[in-house]
């Protein structure tokens, strides 16, 4: 027969942290896969209009083949519609096409390949949407969508 100890002072069983570098990587690694970056800091107000035929254009955005322009009043104040190219403000539509010249040229890759995608507030006057298609049709940046809410049917 075996015999038991009564009343002995039995110490405590370490925590095992063999697991914990496994942890850790896999929060890391969750949190690099599902953050995104921003694009950049807005400087004009933005209200996006609704649109009845809206396609995700994700896929293109990881592929970095999509430059963003921006359309609308300065946050800092103004009456007047501004164009946001990455972080400057510019009323000149002749701007716009050497932006997306020099955006081209970074990325060495054809300009008929690169989408310009245009998010534009809803009071933005047609005019200067229009003059600002004129300029990128002239340089050859046919490539362009319009950034736009899925429309809510009731």
């Amino acid at each position: 027969m075996s015999k038991f100890r009564k009343g002995g002072k039995k110490d405590v069983p370490g925590v095992n942290t063999s697991a914990l570098p496994d942890i850790v990587f896999m929060l890391l690694f969750f949190f690099m896969v599902a953050t995104t970056m921003k694009e950049v800091d807005m400087l004009v107000e933005i209200e996006i209009p609704e649109g009845s035929s809206v396609t995700d254009i994700t896929s293109l955005k990881q592929l970095n083949e999509v430059d963003f322009l921006y359309i609308g009043k300065p946050l800092e104040g103004g009456d007047r519609d501004v164009i946001q190219l990455d972080g400057e403000l510019t009323i000149s539509v002749l701007r716009v096409a050497k932006w997306k010249l020099e955006k081209v040229q970074s990325k060495e890759r054809d300009i008929q390949y690169i989408v310009t995608s245009m998010k534009i507030d809803e009071g933005v006057r047609m005019g200067l949407v229009s003059s600002v298609k004129e300029s990128l049709r002239d340089i050859n940046a046919l490539k362009i969508c319009y950034a736009a809410k899925q429309k809510i049917n009731n």
